[in-house]
């Protein structure tokens, strides 16, 4: 039987999803949240946004992964900044 090698940034990934769906969990108690319709064509809560922040995020990754030979680290730039755009306007 084989393992999953965890190497440190997979462990980081991981950890920073873990937090972030802990840190939500913890908003959600602290302060329920109100549907609200941003710019997206849906009306949508905190968790809404937060996860399909995460899909598009990784569609990014996928993106430029597959597509270009642009570096990571860019991609996580624009994933970050697409994070806190559709978190605060979404």
């Amino acid at each position: 039987m084989e393992w999953m090698v965890w190497t440190l940034p997979t462990a980081l990934f991981f950890g920073v999803i873990a937090t972030g769906l802990l840190g939500m969990t913890i908003w959600e108690v602290v302060s329920p949240t109100i549907e609200r319709k941003g710019f997206l064509p849906i009306s949508t809560t905190r968790g809404d946004r937060f996860f399909i922040g995460l899909l598009t995020s990784a569609y990014i990754h996928l993106v430029v992964v597959g597509f270009t030979d642009i570096s990571l680290w860019l991609a996580l730039g624009v994933s970050i900044v697409w994070m806190a755009i559709l978190m605060r306007w979404g």
